[in-house]
């Protein structure tokens, strides 16, 4: 396949692949939903709210992107001239929020039709405390959290310039296709991807890595002896019954502010902050310090890769060794090195990392890693929108109902106060609500002992927490 309807057709990247066949696999075809809504405190004219959408639209290709299979099944994409689609609004009013939450949820669990169709949907909104603004669904294929969020700032931007005198217009978006050959020349054998693959397969091949549970070692122990292997270290994850929700636990602005604090002053990424909360967790309850989990990688230094839309989140699974006499900002450090080492090869295929790690250790299916680590540094204001000044404005997100593996963690900051929230996707056969309150009890625990005191052993804090 070379056009369809007359547009030029590309295949999948390797971010892309890995969302198809996850989706391929899963019984329930919402999974690569991601629903979301900001809203504004203060009048909007819905006329010219629906021309920024369309505006947005022409300046961002991914928002235009179709798929279609070939006779063999190939998925190819491709980016259509226009949308013109009407833009819907609902008003909420006279409803309460959890009903209005409720609908914007059962619109997340809708899949899209795959198959040369628009991979997203815009609703302009009135929500029941009079905050106005959008409700926004999209493939994940096609968009990821960092895109989604430029492009409603690109709305919200192009609706100021064309509302107020002297507001100026928002810069151009970047190509999405531009983008995309870069990625598909990467993939074609290039050095770099040679010299990517020979630093994962070395590290894949260094030695096998340890299976960590949050309810301790004893489900990899309970494998072991029924398998008569003490030797086991993976474990088959993810459950048949993909049902899903989000749990979300709200971290206040001061203890937030102080992690932050603590992340400048000691030069660490909240990501590696983060990290090392969670792999102590792990370490304290299952009693080794090697420690294995996923961590995305957004893969936007450049400007154009800010700007192109997309999906470029790659996934990789993050081990880390702190033996316990290691202090906790000795484990900082090497989390720090470790993902640098990470993100100087982040465009390798994740998809081949698993296939070659199943194959070289015989447990294809199986995994080391009892969950995934994703963090969104960024609000809209952070992301540079000034143009709305102190007016407040909300955001949601909204789970699609589905879930491929058991526990998938996003932290990310509230507009309203710059705290974070700990959202826990999980499957609901895997963990209660107190089990992950209890989680994030602990996680907190570590955090704020280890920043107190970053010069305790790693065994101390396990210990006093």
């Amino acid at each position: 396949m070379k056009t369809r309807f007359g547009y030029k057709v590309y295949p999948l990247t390797a971010a892309q692949r890995l969302h198809f066949f996850s989706q391929k696999s899963c019984p329930k075809k919402q999974l690569l939903n991601i629903g979301t809504s900001v809203t504004i405190g203060t009048d909007v004219n819905f006329e010219e709210l629906k021309k920024a959408i369309y505006e947005a639209y022409a300046r961002c290709e991914s928002m235009r992107l179709r798929f279609a299979e070939d006779k063999e099944g190939n998925c190819f994409q491709y980016v259509v001239k226009a949308e013109e689609r009407d833009i819907e609004y609902v008003n909420f009013m006279g409803q309460t929020m959890d009903e209005a939450e409720r609908v914007m949820k059962e619109w997340t669990e809708i899949p899209f039709e795959t198959k040369d169709s628009p991979q997203n949907r815009v609703v302009m909104i009135t929500t029941p405390d009079g905050f106005n603004g959008i409700y926004m669904l999209v493939n994940h294929m096609t968009m990821d959290a960092q895109s989604l969020i430029c492009f409603i700032k690109d709305v919200i931007e192009l609706y100021c310039h064309n509302m107020y005198e002297g507001v100026e217009a928002p810069k151009p978006m970047a190509s999405y296709l531009e983008q995309l050959k870069k990625d598909l020349e990467y993939e074609a054998g290039s050095k770099a991807q040679q010299r990517d693959r020979e630093f994962f397969y070395k590290l894949i091949e260094s030695s096998e890595p340890l299976y960590n549970d949050i309810d301790g070692s004893e489900r990899l122990n309970k494998l072991r002896k029924e398998k008569n292997n003490p030797n086991i270290c993976s474990v088959v994850d993810g459950l048949d019954n993909v049902t899903a929700d989000i749990a979300v636990f709200h971290l206040e602005a001061e203890p937030t502010k102080r992690l932050m604090d603590f992340c400048r002053e000691r030069e660490v990424s909240m990501v590696c902050l983060l990290m090392m909360g969670l792999r102590t967790y792990f370490q304290k309850f299952n009693g080794s310090p090697d420690v294995s989990i996923v961590t995305t990688v957004a893969r936007r230094a450049t400007v154009k890769e800010k700007k192109c839309g997309g999906s470029r989140i790659h996934c990789f699974p993050f081990r880390t060794i702190v033996d316990e006499d290691k202090t906790f900002m000795d484990g900082l450090n090497i989390i720090r090195d470790g993902q640098n080492q990470i993100f100087r090869h982040a465009n390798f295929n994740p998809v081949e990392y698993y296939a070659h790690r199943g194959e070289f250790y015989h447990n294809m299916g199986e995994t080391y890693e009892p969950m995934s680590l994703t963090y969104q540094p960024l609000t809209l204001q952070e992301k540079g929108l000034t143009k709305i000044g102190d007016i407040p404005y909300k955001t949601k997100w909204y789970s699609n109902g589905v879930a491929a593996q058991r526990l998938y963690l996003t932290v990310m900051h509230r507009p309203e106060d710059n705290g974070m929230d700990f959202s826990f996707e999980h499957q609901l056969g895997a963990f209660t609500y107190e089990k992950l309150e209890y989680f994030y009890y602990y996680i907190c625990k570590i955090l704020f002992k280890g920043i107190e005191n970053p010069d305790l052993s790693v065994k101390d804090i396990i210990n006093l927490v």
